[in-house]
């Protein structure tokens, strides 16, 4: 089977190519709302996707939360939306994500971001095109669960790395993830305090900030989430007993906040103990011209420009000196980084590359069958594919799908 993880590379869109006009039904996690008030990293990269695909022209839909907010067309499964972290959701999970997957006929791609979604996408092969963008790290459970069924979605990567520690799967591509830019100004004045920004767990690594911030003698600004039982246990038994009193603590600020002080820090501090798959807020730094300080550890080498955009440390001395270190750092360079690489446009142009592909495809494949028994393409012929996609890449033809500028065919940048 084809592997075109190699064929998408963020930071090359081409405003001018006029895409195919698609039907996309866009289905966001059922767990908060579109964009998130605070904490929310998938909801915010959904949003940020399905305004990007309006802007294009395409006819989306956007199965989300309640509460959510979308210039595309919106419905949401469930009056109320289930708690976030709740086992016993299930059912109000599954009831989200099937109500969008029974509607699969009315779209030529389902771009799928949830946890059930794969599974229901397999049993609609070859009937649906769905597309299923992994958003977590990969544990015991998705390694099964995706194993069982990436040959009959389409698996999109966030990161290299993410893909690279999985890579006996059939993937459709890698597509950074992006932010709208105008959310994250850029700061060229720097005050001298830090800043962490995540989730309290060991993963996030919270203390690591805690004490570096200590160790270099700034004041620390720590902007969390720990709604979770066990994010408040984390903060009460591991995190309370390192801090010193002067630390500003906010619990998921509003955005503009976020961004604000995102923009005066030094540097944020990303001291983490796990594989990340990305980190959204890495590239929300840079966006505001802020260096990020990370742990060398998943998507981080790929993300941070390892001493023009922040620097990649191996431990936490390594972090205490990077902080100093940071002052040397262009605002500028930071802000240019991220327009290049994880831009908006550079993330819809990835996955419009990927969806056409796919339906080029399609096309081609019924084209073959048509051939092999002897019809011609106008004739009685049974297809699965979606109408209007076929009809537009018929029209179009599919040389020129897969010759758009956006669409280089180099590997991503490390």
């Amino acid at each position: 089977m084809r592997d075109r993880s190699a064929q998408v590379r963020p930071g090359h869109f081409d405003a001018s190519s006029r895409p195919v006009r698609l039907r996309i039904g866009v289905v966001a996690p059922a767990w908060l709302p579109v964009p998130p008030p605070g904490y929310g990293g998938i909801e915010r990269v959904v949003s940020v996707l399905v305004e990007g695909l309006v802007a294009s022209g395409h006819d989306v839909t956007l199965f989300a939360a309640a509460g959510s907010q979308t210039s595309a067309r919106l419905v949401t499964p469930l009056a109320v939306a289930p708690p976030l972290g709740e086992l016993l959701a299930v059912t109000d999970d599954l009831v989200h994500t099937t109500t969008a997957f029974l509607r699969a006929n009315e779209f030529d791609i389902i771009h799928d971001h949830t946890g059930m979604g794969p599974a229901l996408g397999a049993m609609l092969h070859p009937r649906a095109t769905v597309v299923h963008t992994l958003h977590g790290p990969w544990t015991e459970g998705s390694r099964r669960l995706i194993g069982l069924v990436h040959d009959r979605i389409n698996l999109v990567a966030i990161s290299r790395a993410q893909q690279a520690s999985n890579p006996d799967l059939r993937y459709a591509g890698v597509v950074h993830n992006g932010i709208d830019l105008d959310e994250y100004p850029l700061n060229t004045v720097k005050e001298d305090f830090v800043v962490f920004l995540g989730r309290i767990n060991a993963e996030k690594a919270p203390e690591i900030a805690v004490e570096v911030a200590h160790r270099a003698g700034l004041p620390l600004v720590m902007m969390v989430k720990r709604t979770e039982a066990a994010e408040r246990r984390y903060w009460d038994e591991v995190v309370a007993p390192c801090l010193h009193g002067d630390e500003i603590v906010l619990d998921q600020p509003p955005p503009e906040v976020k961004a604000d002080l995102l923009g005066r820090a030094r540097a944020m501090l990303f001291p983490i103990n796990w594989p990340e798959p990305f980190g959204l807020v890495m590239a929300e730094s840079m966006a505001c011209g802020t260096p990020v300080i990370a742990r060398a550890l998943g998507a981080a080498p790929e993300v941070i420009s390892d001493g023009v955009t922040g620097f990649l440390c191996s431990s936490d001395d390594e972090m205490v000196e990077a902080v100093e270190a940071a002052r040397e750092l262009k605002p500028q360079e930071c802000r240019a980084w991220a327009e290049r690489r994880f831009s908006a446009d550079a993330m819809v142009a990835g996955y419009e590359h990927i969806y056409r592909e796919l339906l080029a495809d399609l096309v081609a494949g019924e084209a073959a069958v048509g051939t092999k028994s002897g019809q011609h393409r106008g004739s009685g012929t049974r297809r699965h594919g979606p109408p209007v996609a076929r009809a537009a890449l018929n029209g179009a033809g599919t040389s020129g799908i897969s010759s758009r500028p956006d669409a280089d065919p180099r590997p991503l940048a490390s």
